[in-house]
């Protein structure tokens, strides 16, 4: 077993265990959605302290951003009846324009956590005010987040609180809250959920924001986890934040997210971040940069220990590309590959892990891929062409191609052979028969194309 205090010290480099290239990949992976050849090298040129900064910090975003969010946001562009693709096609887009990637990932983390999804909602406007909610708060406080959802508008139609009376309460927020939210299975029982039930009675939607409406609200005395008193859904909240299984509950979901969903950390391990995370008044940022930092988060164990989501392996690709894929037609693609943002499948979220592949996505992934980069299809364009890119950092040569490539989008990680038989496909490529009005640049770029391709179809790139 691994001993805590050694792995949650923070990493430093030594001779035998540098400051390189793969953990600069692995980190940019994990706290983000990959990085491009500039921020590797940039990573590696600073050095692991800066770097780490860089990243946990994030950078304010530009005016540009900031103002076409808040357009794209606004109630005449962004109506309630907006279709999905086109809700999930704006976080797309804020994904790959984001300065501060960190903040997005964890915001999808969150929105995994607190599944809730438009196919009931059906209001588009409700799904951003939640997104807003998650997003202020994923690197913030966890107390607050989980205080302020109980009465978010999203969240009452999702879980019928919005429907909920002292004369008909329904037990739907107050048994996810435990059993989803804060607690996990074991760690609540039927009558704690019946009588948190009661208190979460009266809430409903004005005027687009969630309100507690006192007449219909149980004012009575309720019991819960063996504490009386005459609960609001706030103090609820509250109770399960002092519960001592929550915070050992959001560590072991975000070792999951962070580190590792190969294996199951034993308790030793855990228990020192929950004490952390409960001392710091559950501030996810600080305990999100003691994972980032850590001897764990960079040793050989956690790398490539999870595979990655359809949104993590599209959006890396498009951002390692250096492009700028439409993101409508890549929300209609994600949707093939089973995540759809704004729709989990339940209020579980999605289940992530081995889930995401099997044959039919695994094909659905190369065939995204050959869409993003082959050039010819309509609904991408030129918009991320490998050829531009290697003529933008000088790549002349097969064998410079195929290590750029490999260094870009696996650092080092590749398989056995896997760079012999790139530079075999590339040779074999230039004797195949082209149109006769192709040019010889129509020709290189097509081969540039083609072997990027291949290389994002490698197994090893699937894993996060």
């Amino acid at each position: 077993m691994l001993d805590p205090k050694l792995a949650w010290a923070p990493f430093a480099p030594t001779p035998q265990n540098p400051w390189d290239r793969a953990k600069v990949g692995h980190l940019y992976r994990r706290a983000g959605f990959g990085a491009t050849a500039s921020e590797l090298d940039a990573g590696v040129k600073d050095g692991h302290a800066k770097t780490l900064d860089r990243v946990l910090n994030g950078a304010p975003e530009s005016e540009d951003f900031t103002r076409t969010s808040d357009f794209m946001a606004s109630e005449r562009s962004m109506p309630p009846g907006a279709p999905q693709g086109r809700l999930s096609a704006w976080w797309l887009d804020r994904m790959l324009k984001t300065r501060h990637p960190l903040r997005e990932k964890l915001t999808l983390f969150w929105h995994n956590h607190f599944a809730t999804s438009n196919a009931k909602v059906q209001n588009a406007c409700f799904m951003l005010t939640q997104y807003r909610l998650i997003q202020s708060h994923a690197l913030g406080s966890f107390r607050e987040l989980l205080t302020k959802m109980g009465s978010d508008p999203a969240m009452l139609v999702w879980l019928d609180t919005n429907t909920s009376t002292k004369a008909a309460p329904n037990e739907n927020y107050a048994r996810e809250v435990m059993e989803l939210f804060s607690l996990g299975v074991g760690n609540y029982t039927e009558a704690d959920i019946r009588q948190a039930a009661r208190a979460f009675t009266g809430y409903e939607i004005k005027d687009g924001k969630g309100t507690l409406n006192r007449r219909q609200h149980d004012t009575s005395e309720k019991e819960v986890f063996g504490k009386k008193g005459k609960f609001t859904g706030e103090d609820i909240a509250k109770l399960c934040l002092d519960h001592d299984a929550c915070a050992r509950f959001i560590v072991r979901k975000l070792y999951r997210f962070l580190i590792s969903e190969a294996d199951t950390p034993d308790a030793k391990l855990i228990d020192p971040l929950a004490e952390q995370y409960r001392k710091s008044d559950f501030d996810t940022g600080k305990f999100v940069a003691t994972m980032l930092r850590s001897n764990l988060f960079f040793a050989s164990s956690s790398y490539r220990a999870k595979i990655k989501s359809p949104v993590e392996f599209a959006i890396g690709t498009v951002r390692a590309l250096e492009g700028v894929a439409g993101t409508l037609p890549l929300a209609e693609a994600l949707e093939g590959l089973g995540q759809v943002l704004f729709a989990p499948p339940s209020v579980k979220g999605w289940d992530g892990g081995e889930a995401w592949l099997n044959a039919q996505t695994l094909l659905g992934r190369n065939n995204l891929a050959l869409a993003i980069t082959s050039t010819e299809d309509a609904r991408f364009g030129s918009r991320c062409d490998p050829g531009q890119l290697a003529a933008k950092h000088d790549i002349a040569t097969d064998a410079k191609l195929v290590d750029f490539l490999l260094g870009l989008f696996l650092q080092g990680d590749a398989p056995q052979g896997a760079r012999t038989k790139l530079l075999d496909y590339l040779k074999t490529a230039k004797g195949v028969k082209y149109p006769a009005y192709w040019s010889d640049d129509d020709v290189a770029n097509h081969r540039k194309r083609a072997v990027t391709h291949l290389v994002l179809t490698l197994p090893e790139y699937q894993l996060n």
